[in-house]
């Protein structure tokens, strides 16, 4: 058995502040509630290495993990994987991006596997996944989308 799970969300800005706001891995701690931190390992060509560290959980654990991501400008898609795994057998992650006439669809597609001895099993970890996943969206939304009015609302630059 394995986890699978996609959620989305249409962001209501231009696709360039969408992509380079959900790409600034730096930024992340910013732009998503559970990151405390982000650390860069390596960059080769359009592959990034980094670190996550999440903000303590309930029980005061602090999770982090290594993750490599890959991103494809041109083809408005990204494709992460976990390399230290953690709890899960493996965590790989795909996130595409397509211009509406509302805004930017974005779509996360998760696929993954507990291990065995994991706290959690596959299918608490697709509800949690879920249920985290409309949250996180939603926040990254509201955030681009204020990003994208100050950007309107913001004076011309004189020539």
């Amino acid at each position: 058995m394995a986890g699978h799970t996609e959620n989305s969300i249409t962001i209501d800005a231009p696709l360039d502040l969408v992509w380079d706001m959900t790409n600034d891995i730096e930024n992340w701690p910013r732009l998503f509630s559970e990151y405390a931190s982000v650390d860069v390992l390596s960059r080769e060509g359009d592959s990034t290495t980094f670190r996550l560290t999440m903000h303590p959980d309930e029980n005061g654990t602090v999770w982090s993990w290594v993750s490599e991501r890959t991103v494809d400008r041109a083809g408005r898609t990204v494709r992460a994987r976990r390399v230290e795994t953690g709890p899960f057998a493996h965590m790989n992650i795909r996130w595409e991006y397509k211009e509406t006439a509302e805004g930017v669809h974005m779509h996360w597609v998760q696929d993954f596997a507990m291990k065995p001895d994991a706290p959690v099993d596959d299918d608490w970890m697709t509800d949690n996944i879920n249920r985290n996943s409309v949250t996180q969206m939603a926040l990254i939304r509201d955030k681009i989308e204020k990003a994208a009015r100050e950007r309107q609302s913001a004076p011309a630059m004189p020539r």
